[in-house]
């Protein structure tokens, strides 16, 4: 009897408590997963506290702007590309920037910094704000010795930032009643005042597109907290002046929002899972002025008091992408009933038009666009930030393929990028490509899923795959194919400021060559696209480079071109399979690349490897001609 007992206690010992171990250690990763920060079952969901506060609040603030874990370093990873120039040339025209010394030796020079300057050509500020140094708060650039000062998150109390201590000081403004709430806090605001510490006042809103506000709203659609315009999160990630904070524009060592780049309203950056992101805010658009007397003119730039409870919220569109089309819809009209008629339109959107032509067939199809590879941005800017958001007019070629099930009545979902290289013609990726499936573009527009009036949506007719394109499952061969485009009352796409084609290359760009890539990153099966158009800065990577042992071996033709930066970082998923990577000369943009497939995204060396277009120009250009 006993031995009996024994060797069941054993068996419980050998089999059951285990197995019981790992089920708990399973359960128990898997909570960890869910709980750690940052995690979210849907990309970008996660949001700002929405509505939530007390400890959960505290917990995401310090999860979110506690760095200490941030490298502490002033590597830059595109100093491979300086080792790969050799820095050869002369000190004439000077090649160091901000204020540095260049000096010569021999055909190679050396550029000599000023203090707060590092990089080959002291390109870059010097990393002032080290991990922790503002514990749980921002690290703000300042343009004075010592170069930063910290700006506490409350209930966050300075000098450290690290302790909470609610309505101690009182952070609402307007004479707004602090309230403790836990260990976090809200403000009461007086009538009228609105925003997170009522600095918003009842007059505060924007008039037409907001480029001359200069209100204090500071929180997004989303409800997040922007970012102030001189954070260090920002200027690290882009390529702001590090020595001039304040513009025409309205920036500044601020986070009131602003339109610099000629958006539709008014926006911010904001810090989301530890990542740079931008969206546009939760401000008033101001009310028609009255236009019923003479009498009700006046000479003060002030606006009247009005109460904001009796001023309606605008109301955004819910997200949904650009709907079905059908032969009947023009060009020039998209799909829904939403967006502006073509005679709203203002008319300084559209460039002048080429001479008018009878609406034939013949001569919509043979008819160009009257230049190719001329953005006309809505600003020149070089403060806006490379790999984050687009300027208006920026890349007037970038299309969004959308696609629908073949005969189906569903809507269009956006799917691949594309570029129009003719009025009635797209350059994508033949891996976007489904027989089964329609397609139509959408031309012209920023945003996926709200309607523009610059959009032009345009019925695809005719889709032509390379022949000898092959998808296997480390790569991908002659990726390229051509949208020919449904021409509706006489023309295809219609040249406007925010609608032009890409040139086709001519020649072979040298190796380190800066292009851009463009985008919205987003995909039939992917959740982590964005709905604004995003770009960014690549580099043209050798073939020999690309084709290490560490790389990508032998798996690249030379059909293909890797792009991107060897240490990691900026990459072709921040854009779209199928889109463009465009390289600019003498003023002209060239399409040179498409965006075809990688490893990983912006991973050590796994750069996005694109489909070489000036192999494929006999190819082109013999199946639009030999279609028309």
């Amino acid at each position: 009897m006993n031995l009996k007992l024994w060797l069941l206690l054993l068996f419980f010992c050998a089999v059951i408590v285990p197995a019981q171990l790992k089920k708990h250690k399973h359960e128990n990763d898997k909570h960890a997963e869910r709980d750690r920060p940052g995690h979210s079952d849907k990309h970008g969901k996660s949001g700002k506290h929405p509505g939530k506060r007390g400890k959960g609040r505290l917990e995401y603030l310090k999860a979110e702007f506690d760095n200490t874990d941030d490298t502490d370093d002033d590597d830059d990873p595109n100093e491979w590309l300086f080792e790969l120039q050799d820095l050869r040339g002369k000190c004439s025209p000077n090649p160091c920037q901000n204020g540095g010394v260049c000096e010569e030796k021999r055909d190679k020079f050396k550029c000599k910094c000023p203090r707060q300057f590092v990089g080959r050509r002291c390109q870059r500020g010097k990393r002032v704000c080290k991990p922790g140094i503002c514990g749980t708060g921002l690290c703000l650039l300042t343009s004075s010795p010592p170069y930063y000062k910290c700006k506490c998150i409350p209930p966050y109390a300075p000098p450290t930032c690290k302790t909470p201590a609610p309505c101690a000081p009182n952070p609402c403004q307007n004479n707004g009643r602090c309230v403790s709430d836990e260990e976090d806090f809200k403000c009461v605001c007086q009538a009228g005042f609105r925003g997170q510490y009522c600095q918003v006042d009842p007059n505060d809103c924007y008039e037409g597109d907001g480029q001359s506000y200069r209100g204090k709203v500071s929180e997004t659609e989303e409800g997040d907290e922007c970012l102030d315009w001189n954070s260090d999160f920002i200027l690290d990630k882009g390529s702001f002046p590090s020595t001039a904070f304040a513009s025409s524009e309205g920036l500044g060592p601020h986070n009131f929002c602003r339109n610099p780049d000629g958006d539709k309203k008014p926006w911010c950056f904001v810090k989301k899972n530890k990542k740079l992101r931008w969206d546009h805010c939760d401000v008033r658009k101001c009310p028609p002025p009255a236009t019923t007397t003479t009498k009700m003119v006046t000479t003060t730039n002030k606006a009247q008091p009005t109460t904001a409870a009796v001023t309606p919220k605008v109301t955004t569109l819910q997200p949904t992408m650009p709907a079905k089309t059908d032969a009947s819809i023009t060009p020039e009209n998209t799909s829904s009933a939403l967006i502006t008629p073509k005679s709203t339109i203002p008319a300084q959107i559209f460039t002048t038009a080429a001479p008018a032509v009878p609406p034939t067939k013949n001569a919509t199809l043979t008819r160009d666009f009257l230049t190719c590879g001329k953005p006309q941005p809505k600003k020149q800017l070089n403060r806006i930030y490379g790999g984050l958001k687009a300027i208006p007019g920026a890349h007037p070629w970038q299309v969004s393929v959308q696609v629908k099930p073949k005969g189906s009545v569903q809507s269009y979902r956006h799917i691949c990028g594309g570029t129009l290289i003719k009025p009635c013609w797209v350059l994508t990726a033949a891996h976007c490509i489904d027989k089964n499936h329609d397609y139509s573009v959408v031309l012209g527009g920023l945003n996926l899923v709200q309607k523009e009036p610059t959009d032009q949506t345009v019925l695809v007719e005719d889709t032509i795959i390379h022949e000898k394109f092959k998808e296997t499952p480390d790569v991908v061969y002659n990726d390229i194919a051509l949208l020919k485009l449904k021409a509706t009352n006489g023309e295809c796409a219609r040249e406007t400021q925010f609608v032009k084609a890409a040139c086709l290359p001519k020649e072979p760009l040298a190796d380190g060559a800066e292009c851009r890539i463009s985008g919205w990153g987003a995909t039939e099966t992917s959740e982590y696209g964005s709905m604004h158009l995003l770009d960014a800065q690549v580099l043209l990577i050798s073939k020999e480079a690309c084709s290490g042992n560490k790389v990508y071996a032998a798996l690249l033709d030379d059909g293909m071109f890797c792009a991107g930066y060897l240490k990691g970082g900026v990459d072709s998923c921040q854009g779209d399979s199928g889109g463009p990577l465009t390289c600019e000369r003498n003023q002209t943009h060239y399409v040179y690349g498409i965006v075809s497939w990688g490893d990983s995204c912006g991973e050590k060396n796994k750069p996005g490897v694109y489909t070489r277009v000036l192999k494929y120009l006999d190819w082109i250009n013999t199946k639009i001609s030999g279609s028309q």
